[in-house]
């Protein structure tokens, strides 16, 4: 049998303007090929955690983008 590795991954990349508003995306790596997408949301840079690839803070907003990006990633391992 196979063995396939998998990684899922979310960050924030550079726009073409200067802002701090970044566009998320969500990257699948399987077996070292990455693959990336676009989220289509919007995030500040200086509200990002990268290390926990999450929007930090307690605020409304920030909980709905993490529940966005939770349930990307429900989808993505149902596929897997």
């Amino acid at each position: 049998m196979l063995e396939q590795s998998f990684g899922l991954t979310f960050f924030l990349k550079n726009s073409s303007k200067e802002s701090k508003e970044r566009i998320i995306y969500l990257r699948v790596t399987v077996d070292g090929v990455p693959r990336e997408t676009s989220t289509k949301r919007k995030w500040d840079a200086t509200r990002w955690n990268q290390k926990l690839e999450r929007a930090s803070g307690t605020k409304e907003d920030a909980k709905a983008t993490n529940l966005f990006l939770d349930s990307l990633a429900a989808k993505v391992n149902q596929y897997r």
